[in-house]
């Protein structure tokens, strides 16, 4: 069976189950049998479009239906910590390898500009005045370099918690400016990755260019791991309604803004997490000065590594489990 026609068989039981979900989000009824149902059928239609390797639209609109009506099945009995356990354990992770498509251009978009950007303010330091004004410039020398006075050295307890106040805000900030920005059919959370990305990348070119690499580097590689990852994940997110608004598809522009938002809002759960714990490790950890610059190195790329393979392999089935279901398949 070609894609095509599978998805002429089945389209209309897809249908269906949108249907179904958009009814229980707006009027919070819906027949819980035929729910189930559906779940069960679309399931096995995702499972053989991946066994098949279907075009990746079709896979990922048929991973999307099923997590939302898994969400909706599972909802009524998951409260407290068992439904912040399934948030962070299975639907963030699943949710951004769904929005995997979005996830890549908005990474390019703020990733690239920010080693260009890095890599010109290297080799020409001026060129940080071209974003910068010079009083913003020489707070940054002063911030990192090696005087008593530099960042975070006479800091006590009380002014780490104010940091972290003063954190949360500030990239919490940038994170909903960057999903909201989403609206305007993708164009501004796109403006806001690639002006982050540059002045980011200027910013860190200049300091390496400047002799203060070491501080900069080890002050931002930890808590860069969440904050850098909730910025493109938010990104992602504003893409995905940008996207929604130029291309609706079946539904009305208004219809599918809606669709796109409820998948959209569970990366944003998970940025708002990351971006709390990002202000946390910059506000208690990067800027501690007693730790030395080797130590947070190491700490900083086991930090990498954990977010990379929690959003790369976290909430998968297991491989017994999926073997166990395409067995039942083929007896069937």
């Amino acid at each position: 069976m070609t894609p095509l026609q599978f998805e002429a068989a089945y389209a209309p039981l897809w249908l269906e189950l949108e249907t179904v979900i958009g009814v229980a989000e707006t009027q919070r009824k819906f027949d819980g049998a035929r729910l189930a149902a559906l779940y069960r059928r679309v399931c096995e239609h995702l499972a053989l479009a991946q066994a098949r390797a279907y075009p990746v639209h079709l896979t990922q609109r048929l991973e999307t239906l099923t997590q939302s009506a898994h969400r909706l099945i599972y909802r009524r009995h998951d409260y407290g910590l068992a439904r912040l356990g399934l948030l962070v354990l299975v639907d963030f992770p699943q949710a951004v390898r769904a929005h995997r498509a979005y996830l890549l251009v908005a990474a390019l978009l703020f990733v690239v500009p920010l080693l260009a950007a890095g890599l010109a303010a290297y080799r020409d330091p001026g060129f940080i005045l071209h974003l910068l004004d010079a009083a913003q410039v020489q707070r940054f020398d002063g911030m990192y370099s090696d005087s008593a006075s530099a960042f975070g050295r006479n800091r006590d307890a009380s002014g780490d918690w104010e940091m972290f106040g003063y954190y949360v805000m500030h990239n919490i900030g940038i994170g909903f400016r960057c999903f909201a920005a989403g609206i305007f059919g993708g164009v501004g959370s796109a403006a806001v990755l690639l002006f982050n990305g540059v002045q980011i990348g200027a910013v860190g070119g200049y300091l390496i260019a400047a002799g203060h690499g070491q501080n900069f580097c080890s002050f931002v590689i930890t808590h860069g791991a969440f904050e850098l990852t909730a910025i493109v994940l938010a990104g992602a997110a504003g893409l995905r309604l940008g996207y929604a608004l130029i291309a609706p598809g079946r539904h009305t522009r208004v219809e599918a803004l809606r669709l796109a938002a409820r998948h959209a809002i569970v990366v944003m759960y998970g940025v708002i997490g990351l971006l709390l714990l990002a202000a946390a490790v910059e506000a208690f950890w990067s800027s501690a000065r007693w730790v030395t610059p080797a130590v947070k190195y190491g700490a900083g790329a086991a930090c990498w590594s954990l977010v990379l393979a929690y959003l790369g392999w976290q909430g998968r089935p297991r491989a017994g489990a999926t073997r166990a279901g395409e067995g039942q398949r083929h007896a069937g």
